[in-house]
This record gives structure tokens, sequence and C-alpha cells, in this order.
């Protein structure tokens, strides 16, 4: 497994029994949540492991091909219209990879979280309504849809009624908060049922948005 993404890893108290695995946004690295676990407040009986991985470097055309840090390209502002479908197939291999890593180190499919912000939220709805095993649950930050015609022939039963929790900035000027409202819009059209979140900031997140997404894994894996 030596072509696995490196990551930050932030192991609990005792062995862990869960996993989520959070992915960050364009230009960031795995560090950048880092700090937001203690703010959850999770119950130690929950043994959560957490894995950052840092994404691949790659030009952004949008910042002027400066190599950074992301999922993939960004080829306009448009962001949803204009996408590099090739660069979230690969990464979303990677992430497969990830959560095949934590199936061997004896954390099962259903005990994982795939969670992300911005770029990384559009990779953890892309991975997790395909991915062929049951997720535990998603949390999609800030995100929207990436290569949203393909996600009706591409999705996969298995996470068909997995919980999905979606917030976004009502003043967000990044990934506009329409785009947010367009996915899960678009999600509920398909039969999903995303937990939407909206609060009064930009492309950011607050501490309302943190308590809630404590409650959300806290309810998900004590199930």
């Amino acid at each position: 497994m030596s072509d696995l993404l490196p990551t930050v890893e932030i192991e609990p108290a005792s062995p862990a029994t869960a996993s989520v695995i959070w992915l960050h946004g364009l230009g960031a690295d795995g560090h950048d949540f880092e700090p937001i676990v203690p703010e959850l407040r999770l119950p130690r009986a929950l043994a959560v492991r957490f894995v950052f991985p840092h994404a691949p470097m790659r030009a952004v055309t949008i910042n002027g091909g400066f190599v950074m840090r992301a999922w993939y390209d960004i080829l306009g502002v448009e962001i949803p219209r204009a996408e590099d479908a090739s660069g979230v197939r690969d990464s979303a291999t990677r992430i497969r990879a990830l959560i095949a890593r934590e199936n061997a180190r004896g954390i099962p499919s259903e005990r994982i979280i795939l969670a992300g912000f911005s770029q990384g939220s559009a990779m953890t709805l892309h991975v997790g309504l395909r991915y062929p095993e049951r997720l535990a649950g998603l949390i999609a930050l800030s995100g929207y849809v990436p290569l949203a015609a393909t996600l009706a022939a591409e999705r996969s039963p298995a996470n068909a009624a997995t919980p999905l929790f979606m917030a976004h900035g009502e003043i967000d000027a990044v990934v506009r908060y329409p785009w947010g409202e367009q996915a899960r819009r678009q999600l509920e059209q398909l039969g999903y049922a995303p937990e939407w979140h909206s609060y009064p900031m930009g492309h950011e997140v607050c501490y309302e948005e943190i308590t809630a997404i404590g409650e959300f894994i806290t309810r998900v894996l004590g199930d």
C-alpha cells in the first residue's frame, strides 16, 4: 500500500472501533481539520480514529496553473459546469483505497464515515454514494455534487439510505449557496434524505455546525 495518500491520523484512547476519513478543501492539507476533533465532543466510548489525507499535488487552472493540493482541477468559476472528470475519478480511487485500508485495520465499512469540506465535500458525495458497501454516514460541508449527470446510473444501492449530513454557508462566495441547494434537491429527487443545515457564514465552518456534526457522528456510530 505504498501508493496510499499520506495522512494525518488521530487515534482514540482505546483501540479504534470506527473511523472518520475527512477530506480537506482546495489548497489545504490533512492538517486543516485536525483541530476540530476535540471540538466535536464525541463520547470516549465511540473510539473513533480520524484520518485526514493529503490530496495529491496538481496544477489548478483557476489559480493560474499553480501547483497545490487538490482532489481535482478547477477549470473555471462556474465550478459545477466545467469539471475535471479524470481528476475526480483518480482521487475517488485513492479515497476508496483509504477505506480499504481501514477495513484491513479491522474497521468494517459500516463503521466508517466519509466527510469533507468544499472539494473534499464533493469527493465525499462522489465516492460515498457510489461505494459498493454500506458506510456509516456521509458529511458534506460547503460542497456540491460533482459529475452530477452520472450519479443516477453509477450510485450504489448499498448507500441509498446511509445517513447524510449536508451543511452550507448562506453567504458562501466560493461554492455558492445555490449550488449546495441544487445538490440537496438532486439528491432528494433520487430518493436520498439529506439532513440539511444552513448557517449565516461564508466558505467556512462555525461553532454551531461543528456541534451539529458531533451530534451526527455520535448518533450514526452509536446506533
